[in-house]
């Protein structure tokens, strides 16, 4: 259920609000201050706001910046101002939609639907969480591919990064040489070998401390890596 936040100091509008779109199923709080609607807004989670522009403490644009700095969910922004300035000035803050008071319940209710699909249409596949392997301070985002140690960013290579993925999800296991190499490069060796050793050697300059004491990957003489947990 979408979660949404009315900052309104007319009570009387504010409850019309909120009574037409929980018959549409939302789940809706309202905020009479301005201070405070920002406050609420940054600290939790809503779905859109639905903004008042004259509030008490601090007003809409205020708020709207505030909110915008912060955050990228949807802002409707009401007023019974009319001049095409305020519209502007409210959108340019990064407002999604400016409404003019009187406006009918119901077609606040379709604007709040339709801000609402739009906005789950952009960013559906950006709002699911991240797959991502983590291993005491190394961190690997597999769906944005990159790397972090110690929430400091490192870049990798595309074979470097598979590599470094490969052994992290298989922990514990010795593979060797060709073996790796058949996984990350998909053929035999046929000699190549030494590019593992190459890779292991710059991931290793990348993500530990001490190369010549590896704490992730691990080398075990004659047979190949491993990569310890």
């Amino acid at each position: 259920m979408s979660r949404i936040l009315i900052v309104e100091d007319e009570m009387a509008i504010a409850e019309l609000e909120k009574d037409y779109l929980e018959l549409s199923d939302f789940e809706v709080e309202i905020e009479n201050a301005g201070d405070k609607g920002l406050e609420r807004a940054l600290k939790e989670e809503f779905n859109l706001i639905i903004l008042d522009l004259m509030l008490p403490g601090m007003d809409g644009f205020e708020i709207c910046k505030g909110i915008r700095s912060a955050k990228n969910i949807p802002i409707l922004m009401v007023s019974a101002k009319k001049e095409d300035i305020d519209k502007i000035r409210g959108l340019g803050m990064g407002a999604d939609d400016y409404i003019t008071k009187p406006f009918s319940p119901s077609e606040l209710v379709a604007r709040v639907k339709a801000h609402l699909a739009r906005y789950e249409r952009l960013t559906g596949d950006s709002l699911k969480e991240n797959e991502v392997v983590e291993i005491r301070g190394l961190k690997i985002d597999k769906t944005a591919r990159r790397v972090y140690v110690n929430n400091e960013e490192r870049n990798f290579t595309t074979k470097e990064f598979d590599l470094l993925t490969f052994l992290a999800e298989n922990p514990n296991r010795v593979y060797t040489k060709e073996e790796l190499f058949q996984k990350i490069w998909d053929m035999d060796s046929i000699g190549d070998i030494a590019t593992v050793t190459v890779h292991i050697k710059k991931i290793r300059e990348k993500i530990e401390f001490n190369t010549s004491k590896p704490q992730y990957i691990e080398t075990i003489w004659g047979v190949g890596y491993r990569f310890k947990v």
